[in-house]
């Protein structure tokens, strides 16, 4: 069977060529970025080529380098000895995996304290590494460019919070404008004992921060493990049916009603069901009272919590303009469809033969969708719908949205599977309404018809028309397609049009 790639001339359409193609891109096949914080140190190595960061390895340790910094000036002794390790590991680990040259990024706990220098030279000396120190402004600028690379387009106020500072940026049109630091890290801040002293502390540092990135912004974008701590608690007060952090979405009164909860609750029971490690748990009361207060002041109605950070700003620090503004979840379904598909290319056919089945503002889904829709080949016919739905919601896609993972993973669902009744999933079908529920259904039989005329280019054997007003949908096969238009496609077909609610015309060409 020839693949189609190499049958229809290469247009793309408004994407252009597979951004994976490019040298640029292959360039970021092994990215190497370690980040000496205030609270942990991490080394994460990225295949970016596809434009959204994929994790080929990711590990942390909690090593509190900042803890007692207000107070004695220097760097957490026993911290110091743990990061050393772990750097020396990590350093190690990358030169082994070809992930070279290593960026290095150390934050405030290094920066400040006194013995920083001396620390930078330890690890020279131990690691050959030398490590980047960077200033706050920079820090926020590097967080803001996390964000960016996941939302392109982003609106609102990034708000990073680390174990000694808490930075924000202004997010603009997928620009980056005022950016600003400040003290206000957790760990910092758990040496102020008086609650009062404290509260009053934290909100005349953020009266400070809003004159100057301005005091008015609907919309914030939390990234850090405090905040990240705070959505997994959230999580579990709501029984939220999808686990995954990134592009998790709260309202201002269910930031309120969570925090209230926290605060009424024992930390080391919500730390035993959660799973968050005690020096994380720590922090947790100290984040909540500093949210409170940043989301009051700049009257926020929603916020995001990013998984993107400074290390994947610096992943995106490393991108060409050009693949920057590529759709990060677009070039992620176009590399999955390349590597693991059967006929890779046959999804682009395959969108462009369901579209007009579905309005304007659903084409990117239904063309995230279609490339997908075969990559799960390899699994046992009997579970290949599950496996569907488990790589489209818990997959690591950025520019997706929860509602967007769960309307995707059900289209891919229905590609391999008529019935969704008795789902395990059916909690995670409560995230969308009934309207979308049903177009996912739809969406999945009509890749589940089009698949079946996969030898060729299905737009050029057979074209769908719905008519609404007739409530008719019109099939029309070419010559060549007649022969492929057997028992299984009409029952396929017949099924799609229940779940239109139509009838169905056939007329052969």
């Amino acid at each position: 069977m020839n693949r189609p790639e190499q049958e229809l001339p290469l247009d793309w359409g408004p994407e252009g060529e597979p951004i994976f193609q490019d040298p640029d891109a292959q360039a970021l096949r092994r990215v190497a970025v370690i980040d000496v914080g205030s609270n942990s140190v991490r080394l994460v190595v990225f295949d970016g080529a596809a434009r959204s960061p994929a994790y080929f390895f990711n590990e942390k340790l909690m090593c509190a380098l900042g803890a007692g910094l207000a107070d004695t000036g220097h760097l957490n002794p026993e911290g110091r000895q743990r990061a050393l390790q772990a750097l020396h590991r990590f350093t190690t680990l990358a030169e082994a995996m070809g992930a070279t040259p290593i960026h290095t990024v150390a934050t405030a706990a290094v920066r400040e304290a006194k013995d920083g220098p001396e620390f930078i030279e330890e690890v020279e000396d131990l690691t050959g590494l030398r490590l980047r120190v960077i200033d706050g402004l920079e820090e926020a600028r590097l967080s803001a460019q996390g964000v960016l690379l996941g939302w392109p387009g982003a609106e609102g106020l990034m708000c990073d919070i680390g174990g000694s500072s808490m930075e924000l940026a202004v997010l603009k049109g997928g620009e980056i404008g005022d950016c600003v630091t400040s003290p206000l890290g957790p760990l910092k801040l758990k040496d102020i004992e008086d609650p009062e002293e404290l509260r009053t502390y934290v909100t005349g540092i953020i009266d400070d921060l809003a004159k100057a990135v301005g005091d008015l912004h609907d919309r914030i974008y939390l990234v850090g493990g405090s905040w990240r701590a705070i959505a997994k608690l959230d999580m579990m007060r709501r029984g939220y049916p999808l686990t995954v952090l990134h592009e998790y979405s709260l309202t201002r009164t269910q930031v309120a009603e969570t925090i209230e909860w926290i605060l009424g609750q024992d930390n080391e029971a919500l730390r035993s069901q959660a799973g968050i490690s005690p020096e994380r748990m720590t922090l947790v009361p100290i984040a909540c009272m500093v949210l409170e207060i940043l989301l009051e002041r700049f009257d926020t109605k929603e916020v995001f919590i990013s998984s993107y950070g400074i290390r994947e700003g610096m992943l995106y620090e490393q991108m060409p303009d050009p693949i920057r503004q590529r759709d990060p979840l677009i070039e992620a379904c176009r590399f999955a469809e390349a590597t693991t598909a059967r006929l890779p290319g046959f999804g682009r056919q395959l969108y462009h033969f369901v579209r007009p089945l579905f309005p304007k503002e659903r084409w990117r889904l239904v063309k995230a969708a279609c490339l997908l829709h075969d990559t799960a080949w390899r699994a046992h016919p009997d579970y290949r719908h599950e496996v569907c739905f488990d790589n489209a919601t818990r997959a690591n896609l950025g520019g997706l949205d929860h509602q967007g993972r769960v309307f995707l993973g059900l289209a891919l669902l229905h590609r391999y599977k008529n019935n969704r009744a008795d789902s395990r999933f059916d909690p995670l079908f409560t995230l969308l309404n009934e309207d979308q529920i049903q177009e996912a259904e739809i969406l999945g039989k009509a890749m589940r018809f089009g698949a079946m005329f996969s030898s060729q280019a299905p737009q050029e054997l057979i074209a769908l028309r719905l008519d609404p007003v007739k409530t008719l949908l019109t099939l029309t096969l070419s010559k060549p397609a007649i022969p492929l238009f057997g028992e299984v496609a009409e029952a396929r077909l017949t099924s799609l049009a229940k779940s239109l609610n139509v009838k169905t015309e056939v007329i052969e060409g």
